[in-house]
Parts: structure tokens; C-alpha cells; sequence
């Protein structure tokens, strides 16, 4: 699977920039860059199913592979929610099913390093040009509001 590196130096601590990743409101601030109304339903546990979604209902399902919490973070994308109903079959989900998206945190020169893997294998060249061009954009968001 070929996957796609960003990186941050934020000017935080590792728990701060933790909380802005996952705490609800600074989630859907931050991943507003993404689509707005952007949020996660999950309880945020290894094992755990996740959907992404925007604020129609549609998104992305997952499960959570990892969460070892001020330090890192897994998803395993399993497919598409559309106006509310969960889709891991048909072709559209292929540029989703299987995709793992990352982020680590390491503490750096006293603030923290923020990097995010995601794994772009499959997925049609659109799309990999809009998460190519809004995934720094979401990164500069995080070191935003971490940094207030």
C-alpha cells in the first residue's frame, strides 16, 4: 500500500495536541478543512468502529486498529456512509476499503511532533489531489488551535 507522510512541529505539549485530534469540538473544528460539519461517532477505543461523517450523514466507516493515547492513533477504513447508511461492498468503496490512516506523536524540542500516515492505494487521482492539497491545510489547523 503506498502511503502519504505529513508532518507538523507544533509548539504544544503531546497531551494538548492529543485533545485538539480528538476532543469533539477541536475535532470538528480542525477537520472542518476537510468538509464542514465534519465529525466522529465513536468512543474512540482500540477495536471500535468509527464513522466519519460530514454534517449529511455521509462519510467514511472504520474501525480503530490502535489508541495509545499522547502518543498514537490508527484507522482502518472499511468503506462509505452515505445519508446515513453504511456501504463496504460496492466498487465506489474500493478507494476507501483497506486504506489505514495514522498519526504519531512524538515530543520535540518541547513541544510535539505530529506526523500522519495515509494510505492512498487504490484511491482515483481527484482524490488523491484533494487529500495531496487539504491534508497540510488540516495540519495547519491542529498546530492552530493547539497553540492558542
Amino acid at each position: 500500500m503506498e502511503t502519504k507522510q505529513f508532518t507538523r512541529t507544533i509548539n504544544a505539549p503531546t497531551e494538548k495536541v492529543w485533545n485538539t485530534l480528538w476532543d469533539d469540538a477541536t475535532y470538528r473544528e480542525w477537520t472542518a478543512v476537510f468538509i464542514e460539519g465534519s465529525r466522529a461517532e465513536t468512543d474512540w477505543k482500540k477495536g471500535s468502529k468509527v464513522l466519519f461523517l460530514d454534517g449529511k450523514g455521509s462519510g467514511m466507516v472504520s474501525t480503530i486498529l490502535e489508541n495509545k493515547p499522547n502518543e498514537f492513533m490508527s484507522f482502518k477504513h472499511l468503506g462509505m456512509v452515505k445519508d446515513g447508511v453504511e456501504d463496504t461492498t460496492s466498487a465506489e468503496t474500493k478507494e476507501w476499503a483497506n486504506a489505514v490512516e495514522s498519526y504519531t506523536l512524538k515530543s520535540a524540542n518541547g513541544g510535539t511532533e505530529l506526523t500522519v500516515d495515509f494510505g492512498v492505494t487504490g484511491m482515483s487521482q481527484q482524490m488523491l489531489d484533494y487529500f495531496m492539497d487539504t491534508w497540510p491545510k488540516s495540519l495547519d489547523k491542529v498546530k492552530e488551535i493547539a497553540e492558542r
